[in-house]
C-alpha cells in the first residue's frame, strides 16, 4: 500500500469520528451551543481545553521554529505552559462562577454597560480572527502535504472540514470532537518522538534523550547539534543570542494573552460547578504537559536529522548531499514530496552537483565560500511549519506512522479552529445581536446567526490565511499579544478590582487594543496586507521591541488608562462592588441560564 493511501485511511477515518460525534452531539438549544448544557465532566472538559490549547501552533509550528532558533524560542515553551496556569488560578472559576456563557457578557454586566460589552466583542473578534488565521494556515500546510495538492488547494479543502463539524455542533459537539482529537494528536506527537528518540539516544523518551548521549558519536546530543551547527554558520543552538528584554516582554505577552484567549476561558463555562473548573484546569495541564515536554526533544532531534542528511559524508570536508542522491535514495524521497506543496525548495546555484546548506549571511562562511566555489544557501526553502510533519519521513519511520501524524496534525489545526470559530460566532449571535440589536430574538433565530457568523468567520479566515503575516506560531503569537492588550486586563481587573467603573474599563480595551493592533499593522502590514510595512521586527519601531512581543506593552497602557478614568469619572455602583466581592467567593455557582 503507498503512502498517499495510508494517509488517505488515518485522516478519513479521524474525519469520519468527528463529523460522526458532531451529528451525535448537535445542539439543539442556546444552552448546548454556548455551553454544552453546562454538564461536561472535568476530565472531559480538560482533555477537550488540551485540545482547543494545543492548536497548529503547538502540534505542527512550535517545534519547527525551536528547531531553527534553539534556546531562544522557548520562550513560547514558557510563555503559554505559565500563561495556562494564571488562568486557572486567576480566572477560570470566578468566571465559571459569574454563570454567563460568554466573555463579553461577563465584562458587559461586571461593568454594567453595554458599551463596555459591545468594545469586548470587538477585543474578541479581532484577537480571535488573527489566532484563527494561524490554525488555518497550519491547515493547508498539512492538507497540502497529505493529499499532496498545493498549500491553496488544501487550506480550502481545510475550511470545508472546519464548516461540516463546527457549524452544526456548538460547543457541545465541538466539545467531545476535540476530546477524540486530543486522542489523535497526542498520539501522534509522541510515537514518532519516542521512535526518533530511541534511534538518536537509545532513550525512549524523547525529554530525556534530548539530554542523553547521541549514539553514533558517543557525544551529548546537545553538544553534538551545536557542533554541526555552528560548522555550518549558524548560532549555537544552546545559547540565547537575542535580546534579553524583547525576550522578557514575549514570554510576558504570550503569558498574559493565554490568560485572556475567549476560546479557550469559555471552555470553563461547561461544567456543572466552580469546583469543576477548578479540577478540569488542573486535568488540562497534565494532558498539555505530554506534548510540552516532548516538543523540545522533536525540534533539537529534528534539526540534528536535517543537518546530517544535507551533509551526509561527516560535515564540511565531506562535502554536501548530491543532486543525485535527493532523487535517486529513498530516505530523500520526502523532499520531493514536500517540494510539490511549494513549502520546500532547492536549487543547484554554483552548478556542482551538489545543495549546500549553510548561512550564507555569517560573514566567514561567504569566505569559505568563495574558497570552495559556492554561490550561496543551496537549500532555498524550508517552511518552519513542515518541519513536524515531514519528521517521520526524515526519519525513515514507517508508513503507519507518518499516516498517524497526518491524522494528528489536522485534529489539532481543526480543534482549535473550531473553538476559535464557535468564540467568534458567540460573540457576534449572543452578545451583538441578541445583547443589542435584537434582543427579543428568538432562540432559534439567535442559533441561526451564530451558524451564519461562523461561517462568514471561516471565510474570512480562509482568506486570511491564504497570505498569513508569519508562520502559524508567530501568527498565533500575534493574536496573544492583541488578547493581553485588550481582554486580559478588562477581565483581572473585573474579577478583583472595585475600583474600576464602565468608564475605565472601555478607556482601557480600546486604548490596549487600538495601540496594539497599529503597531503589528506597522510591522506586519496595513490588515496584514504584504509590502505595506513601515517597519520590520528584525528592525522595529520602539527600541528592541517586536510585533510579537507589544503585548504586554499594551496590557499596561490598558490598565494605565482604565485606573486614569476611573479615577476621574464616577465610582463604581455599590451592587456592582458587592457583585464582585460575591464572584470572588469559590463556593457554588450561580444557576446556569439559558439567555
Amino acid at each position: 500500500m503507498d503512502q498517499f493511501t495510508i494517509n488517505l485511511l488515518f485522516v478519513g477515518a479521524s474525519f469520519a469520528i468527528y463529523i460522526g460525534i458532531a451529528i451525535w452531539a448537535r445542539a439543539g438549544s442556546t444552552s448546548e451551543f454556548y455551553a454544552a448544557g453546562r454538564g461536561v465532566h472535568p476530565v472531559t472538559n480538560g482533555m477537550a481545553t488540551a485540545a482547543d490549547w494545543m492548536s497548529a501552533a503547538s502540534f505542527i509550528s512550535m517545534a519547527g521554529l525551536i528547531a531553527f532558533t534553539g534556546y531562544d524560542n522557548s520562550t513560547f515553551l514558557m510563555g503559554w505552559t505559565g500563561g495556562y496556569v494564571l488562568l486557572a488560578l486567576l480566572l477560570a472559576p470566578y468566571l465559571r462562577k459569574f454563570g454567563k456563557f460568554t466573555v463579553s457578557e461577563f465584562i458587559g454586566d461586571r461593568f454594567y454597560s453595554q458599551t463596555a460589552r459591545m468594545v469586548a466583542v470587538l477585543c474578541l473578534i479581532v484577537a480571535s480572527l488573527t489566532y484563527v488565521i494561524g490554525q488555518m494556515t497550519g491547515v493547508g500546510v498539512a492538507f497540502g502535504r497529505f493529499l499532496e495538492v498545493n498549500n491553496t488547494t488544501g487550506l480550502l479543502i481545510g475550511a470545508c472540514v472546519v464548516f461540516a463539524y463546527a457549524v452544526f455542533g456548538g460547543m457541545k459537539g465541538v466539545t467531545y470532537t476535540q476530546v477524540a482529537q486530543y486522542v489523535v494528536l497526542i498520539m501522534a506527537y509522541t510515537i514518532p518522538a519516542i521512535f526518533i528518540s530511541l534511534q538518536l539516544t537509545g532513550n525512549p523518551i524523547p525529554a530525556l534523550g534530548l539530554f542523553g548521549e547521541h549514539t553514533a558519536s558517543g557525544e551529548p546530543l546537545l553538544a553534538k547539534l551545536d557542533a554541526i551547527v555552528t560548522e555550518l554558520g549558524f548560532r549555537e543552538y544552546t545559547m540565547h543570542h537575542g535580546d534579553t528584554f524583547n525576550m522578557v516582554l514575549f514570554t510576558l505577552s504570550l503569558m498574559i494573552g493565554t490568560a485572556g484567549l475567549p476560546h479557550v476561558i469559555m471552555r470553563f463555562f461547561t461544567v456543572p460547578k466552580v469546583s469543576d473548573a477548578r479540577w478540569s484546569a488542573g486535568w488540562a495541564l497534565v494532558f498539555i504537559a505530554l506534548l510540552y515536554l516532548t516538543a523540545p526533544a522533536v525540534g533539537a532531534m529534528a534539526r540534528l536529522n536535517i543537518s546530517e542528511m544535507m551533509w551526509p559524508n561527516g560535515g564540511i570536508d565531506g562535502g554536501a548531499v548530491t543532486v543525485q542522491q535527493i532523487e535517486e535514495e529513498e530516505r530523500y524521497d520526502w523532499m520531493a514530496t514536500w517540494q510539490k506543496t511549494g513549502l520546500l525548495g532547492w536549487e543547484d546555484k554554483n552548478g556542482d552537483g551538489r545543495i549546500q546548506y549553510y548561512n550564507d549571511a555569517n560573514p566567514d562562511m561567504q569566505t569559505l565560500a568563495a574558497e570552495k566555489g559556492w554561490q550561496g544557501n543551496e537549500l532555498t526553502n524550508f517552511n518552519r511549519d513542515i518541519l513536524v510533519l515531514a519528521n517521520p519521513e526524515i526519519a525513515n519511520l514507517p508508513g503507519w506512522v507518518i499516516g498517524l501524524v497526518a491524522a494528528g496534525g489536522l485534529a489539532a489545526a481543526l480543534s482549535t479552529a473550531a473553538g476559535l470559530l464557535l468564540a467568534i460566532s458567540s460573540a457576534v449571535s449572543h452578545d451583538l445581536i441578541k445583547g443589542a440589536v435584537n434582543p427579543r430574538i428568538s432562540e432559534r433565530g439567535e442559533l441561526l446567526s451564530a451558524r451564519v457568523a461562523m461561517a462568514v468567520a471561516i471565510v474570512v479566515a480562509t482568506y486570511l490565511g491564504l497570505n498569513p503575516p508569519g508562520f502559524a506560531a508567530q501568527t498565533v503569537a500575534l493574536a496573544f499579544g492583541l488578547a493581553a492588550a485588550s481582554i486580559f486586563p478588562a477581565l483581572m481587573m473585573g474579577i478583583f478590582s472595585t475600583r474600576i467603573n464602565n468608564t475605565g474599563a472601555v478607556a482601557g480595551m480600546l486604548a490596549g487594543l487600538v495601540v496594539t493592533l497599529v503597531y503589528i499593522f506597522l510591522h506586519k502590514g496595513w490588515f496584514f496586507i504584504p509590502d505595506t510595512n513601515s517597519f520590520t521586527d528584525a528592525n522595529p519601531l520602539l527600541g528592541t521591541v517586536q510585533s510579537t512581543s507589544f503585548g504586554a506593552v499594551g496590557a499596561a497602557i490598558n490598565f494605565t488608562v482604565a485606573y486614569l478614568v476611573a479615577g476621574m469619572t464616577k465610582a463604581t455602583p455599590e451592587e456592582i462592588k458587592e457583585l464582585v466581592e460575591s464572584v470572588r467567593i469559590p463556593r457554588g455557582a450561580s444557576a446556569a441560564q439559558d439567555h
